[in-house]
């Protein structure tokens, strides 16, 4: 059986394969506290895609593990060593240069796998000015947080209340992720149960040091498992599956 990546496989074989969905995920390499790796965001995009290919038949295109930087009430990341942020036209520009060539390649069908919450806004605007020169194109863009109901962020969130999306940073769900898709990579006897961070309903600049808690954590990873991983992975296939297939 070949394999879903697009690095894997021949110019020959991805000819053969354009007429079905091509998935660019993209992620960051920004600090996730003590427990977790600076791959988290791309590592998540790439688990993903690679389980949403399977099941559709399509190539998972190599990820994008550079993103726009996180807001300290988001993340925080320019706070600390190692993270690697690009600039928003930067972002722009890659994302415009990948999805232009894949349209000259004659792919019909493209779907952004975001897993980095600060980077929707510079992907959309590249979607959008592709979109324009090529109308002939489907492009869609989601994220894993965006498609789970309700009742799914229920059966997450027994242990902690939900702190919304902006918060849920090196916290449940993402360590849960982790915890299924790369376990190796989570250092179990690190992740943070209480982190005393107060949101606060503004943005200040410049950013210092202690505007997020010490860790790099925002809330709570109380609670996280596999199995709560397993749970989100699938819903969000099987979300990104329903959307897929509208366009088919």
């Amino acid at each position: 059986m070949n394999s879903v990546f697009m690095k894997d496989i021949t110019w020959k074989e991805f000819e053969e394969r354009k007429s079905r969905a091509v998935i660019l995920p993209v992620g960051s390499t920004e600090q996730h506290s003590f427990h977790l790796p600076f791959c988290t965001d791309s590592a998540i995009a790439e688990g993903i895609s690679e389980k949403l290919a399977e099941k559709i038949g399509g190539t998972v295109m190599p990820t994008l593990c550079y993103g726009y930087k996180s807001k300290p009430m988001s993340g925080g990341g320019p706070l600390f060593p190692g993270t690697i942020d690009l600039n928003g036209r930067t972002l722009i520009s890659l994302a415009e240069d990948i999805l232009e060539e894949l349209c000259l390649d004659g792919v019909k069908l493209i779907f952004v796998n975001n897993a980095h919450y600060e980077n929707e806004a510079f992907l959309i605007e590249a979607i959008d000015i592709v979109s324009r020169r090529h109308p002939e194109v489907t492009i869609l863009e989601s994220n894993w947080w965006d498609v789970l109901p309700q009742s799914v962020i229920d059966k997450v969130f027994d242990d902690v209340p939900f702190p919304g999306w902006a918060l849920e940073h090196a916290a449940v769900t993402e360590t849960s992720l982790m915890m299924y898709l790369a376990p190796q990579l989570v250092k179990m006897d690190m992740i943070p149960t209480e982190t005393g961070f107060e949101p606060v309903p503004y943005h200040k600049y410049p950013i210092v040091k202690g505007m997020v808690p010490e860790s790099g954590a925002l809330a709570s990873a109380k609670g996280s498992s596999a199995e709560k991983g397993k749970l989100i992975t699938d819903t969000a296939v099987d979300e990104f599956v329903k959307i897929i297939e509208r366009f088919i």
